[in-house]
């Protein structure tokens, strides 16, 4: 989608810049090979994404069990770079700290949170501001924030839980490469150049984002950002249950992580069991995919990150997410079959 094109259709969605999903799947490349008979190897892996244009950081980890030896691989995994939406994985994981008991579920369900002008965002295509208003309960907004990225579930939940409070527990997980804004209204409002970033209205951002952007995404006022080892160590202790001290919260965390829709449009292989985030941007001349999570299949876990920026003047590049999506693709199979081999 073009600059234009996104302005034109401003009140519907940011430009999947804050991180709504693809809707449609990219084919595989066609020359696309599988690993090898003798097993996919780390430099396999870095390998396939040193090939692609732009940034890219990219973490696979498996712990060593089922008589098979760990396995690791990694490429600028330290690496700041803008995530989009991926990072919603931390506020998910605050929220759900936060509720955290046996009634969980029934916690979520019950509080009731307002949608209404002071937090409708653009890219959010379940509460579809200006369209909607009123009170949703918390786990429909989780739902919401997950599923389809909204923006404007994200910002209500942002609201809730406080930025800084996201941003503590973020560092008390050690993530020392992520950062968090304020809100997704405010991440717009700044790149698209408000002095008011902090505190603009819903109708000053919609007049606002008639002219392109005039800051990185990439920035270190208001962005949405974090690095492959941070996500994949995320996800190593939240997948696990170290977050949380009640088995019902861990499993409605792992709930809400098969939502996202960007799961299948990897793809990923066959028979595992999925729990990912996902995000994405595309305006002329810059773009960026990332998803993280981890895989669960024959009492083996696989955690992974891919991430990457590039350049390109048009508003969409197909070609570069068809690409990264197949090399993430190739790997995760590759893992797979590495770890399901009998001995």
């Amino acid at each position: 989608m073009s600059v234009g094109e996104i302005m034109a259709h401003s009140r519907r969605e940011f430009l999947h810049a804050a991180g709504t999903a693809a809707v449609t799947a990219m084919p595989l490349a066609a020359n696309a090979r599988h690993p090898s008979e003798a097993g996919i190897t780390p430099a396999d892996v870095v390998q396939r994404f040193i090939s692609l244009p732009g940034e890219k950081a990219v973490s696979v980890f498996a712990p060593a069990a089922a008589n098979k030896p760990a396995f690791s691989a990694r490429l600028n995994s330290n690496k700041t770079l803008f995530v989009a939406s991926a990072f919603k994985t931390f506020v998910l994981g605050e929220a759900l700290r936060r509720a955290d008991s046996h009634s969980v579920v029934e916690t979520l369900e019950a509080r009731a949170l307002e949608l209404d002008s002071s937090v409708w965002s653009l890219g959010s295509p379940i509460f579809n501001p200006p369209d909607l208003s009123g009170t949703v309960s918390e786990r429909t907004t989780l739902e919401a924030m997950i599923t389809r990225s909204d923006n404007t579930a994200t910002d209500m939940m942002l609201k809730l839980l406080g930025a800084n409070n996201v941003r503590k527990f973020v560092a008390s997980q050690d993530l020392r490469h992520t950062l968090i804004p304020d809100s997704t209204r405010s991440f717009a409002a700044y790149v698209f150049g408000a002095e008011n970033y902090l505190t603009i209205t819903w109708e000053e951002l919609l007049r606002l984002v008639q002219d392109p952007p005039v800051k990185p995404f990439l920035n270190n006022v208001q962005t949405l950002a974090s690095s492959a080892d941070d996500l994949v160590s995320y996800y190593v202790r939240a997948l696990q249950g170290e977050l949380f001290r009640h088995r019902e919260t861990l499993q409605e965390f792992r709930r809400l992580l098969t939502l996202c829709d960007f799961i299948y449009l990897v793809p990923l292989p066959p028979g595992v069991s999925a729990y990912a985030k996902s995000g994405n941007a595309d305006v002329s001349g810059f773009h960026a995919r990332s998803i993280a999570g981890g895989l669960y299949f024959e009492d083996h876990w696989v955690y992974f990150a891919f991430i990457i920026n590039w350049t390109a003047a048009e508003a969409q590049d197909d070609e570069t997410v068809s690409q990264f999506f197949s090399a993430i693709h190739w790997t995760l199979r590759g893992v797979k079959q590495l770890l399901s081999d009998d001995d």
